[in-house]
């Protein structure tokens, strides 16, 4: 969840197969008016964040317990789904069509409490939002999503202002990305990735693909020297696909520059600095024509130092059943979580029926038996008509649903990813 609207994570839902799992069926939904407090001071079940996590888990709690016993906590007005935006940064989708009222697809029989939680007591069984209203409950789930945070670059979110410098990451900065892109003429086109976990992490590189697709379609190629600078020490976490997308990277003369993080943006001399993480302390400057900024990511600030989180800020749940390592009735889906896979949109696809499952059986005095393998799901474009398509587990290792390999670039699956993969979002995960 942001401040600008509640947003997805990352493509891809995995491909048909979760649509047929038991559960999965179709519920009908309709607008919704809600106090701007809670209506009631308890609910069944009680769910922070109105992201795809937060949406696909109250509907199926809806069908579970009935009308009126479960609501959701969502400040935002609009839910994005963001899997686009690498999209709308290229060019080849509309903003609008990422974007849809938070009441259209709220389930109907849920409310809809248009606050922001401040504090969980988990001890107490309640959360409280905004204007210290308290609302109690009897099981928890917690979506509240990943935070953007610029403000640890130097020079950002204030850059922003200045041309050539964008990112696909938020619904303010998007376009911009498209502009920089149209308006390149010559010099460095610098891609980066945060030394932060961060949803989506195909994300980061696949713009740089597009752009890559776009200069050489529109002439301006050669004048163009494209840099990946990341904070990682490989192009991606999965050995497969990485190799396919260092065949890339190679084929069409892209630099990667590994344990590079971006520290310090000076958008009015079109700069970017950039901290060398094998050598702490030593930075290197980087003239650019067009800068992509992925920014640093964390977990939002009500769950730093909160009972359910662990160390870092992330809601501690078991790896397998989502449940909460300490309080049996509360449960986490999404990025987060500390489930240690890729925060995607595939991830929560998968995660859903699985939390479903254990809450079920919590609610039945039972031990949870489904066990979620940490399926996640990445379509890695690498154009305008080309999608690798990436699907793995906790292991790192391949989890492919189709009987192809996936390590090459198929048309099939960039139409997978831009045409199906959205209306299977909007029509069936949040159902």
């Amino acid at each position: 969840m942001s401040a600008i609207g509640a947003v997805s994570s990352c493509s891809c839902l995995r491909p048909g197969v979760w649509l047929l799992k038991p559960g999965m069926q179709m519920s009908s939904f309709g607008l919704h008016t809600a106090a701007r407090c809670a209506a009631k001071d308890y609910y069944e079940i009680l769910v922070l964040g109105g992201g795809a996590g937060g949406i696909a888990m109250s509907a199926r709690m809806k069908r579970k317990v009935g009308t009126g016993k479960v609501a959701v906590v969502e400040p935002s007005k609009t839910h994005y789904y963001q899997p686009l935006w690498t999209l709308v940064g290229g060019g080849a989708k509309p903003l609008a069509a990422s974007a849809r009222p938070m009441g259209s697809i709220m389930p109907k029989g849920v409310e809809w409490i248009k606050s922001k939680v401040t504090a969980l007591d988990p001890d107490k069984n309640c959360v409280w939002l905004e204007n210290d209203i308290k609302v109690s409950y009897k099981y928890l789930i917690i979506a509240l999503g990943i935070s953007l945070h610029y403000e640890k670059i130097k020079g950002l979110p204030e850059g922003f202002n200045h041309p050539k410098i964008g990112s696909n990451y938020s619904v303010h900065t998007v376009e911009k990305t498209w502009k920089a892109l149209q308006d390149f003429k010559e010099g460095n086109a610098i891609f980066t990735f945060p030394n932060t976990p961060v949803k989506c992490a195909g994300a980061p590189q696949k713009i740089m693909y597009l752009s890559d697709a776009y200069w050489r379609k529109t002439g301006k190629r050669s004048k163009a020297n494209i840099m990946f600078n990341t904070s990682l020490g490989v192009i991606f976490g999965v050995k497969k696909y990485a190799d396919a997308l260092l065949e890339v990277v190679k084929e069409r003369n892209l630099t990667v520059n590994y344990k590079r993080n971006l520290v310090e943006v000076r958008a009015d001399k079109q700069e970017a600095v950039f901290e060398n993480l094998d050598k702490p302390g030593v930075t290197e400057v980087h003239q650019y024509e067009m800068l992509h900024v992925t920014p640093p990511m964390g977990p939002p600030a009500v769950l730093i130092n909160s009972p359910v989180s662990d160390e870092t800020g992330w809601v501690d749940v078991d790896k397998e059943t989502l449940q909460h390592k300490k309080y049996p009735n509360v449960f986490g889906i999404g990025d987060c979580t500390n489930l240690p896979t890729s925060k995607t949109a595939a991830a929560v696809a998968a995660q859903s029926g699985v939390l479903d499952k254990t809450i079920s059986l919590v609610m039945k005095n039972e031990l949870p038996v489904k066990k979620y393998d940490g399926y996640t799901s990445c379509p890695l474009v690498t154009g305008y008509n080309k999608v690798i398509l990436a699907e793995f587990d906790y292991n790192a290792q391949p989890l492919e649903t189709f009987p192809i390999d996936q390590s090459k670039e198929r048309v099939i699956m960039y139409h997978m990813k831009a045409d199906m993969m959205p209306l299977l979002y909007w029509n069936a995960l949040l159902k």
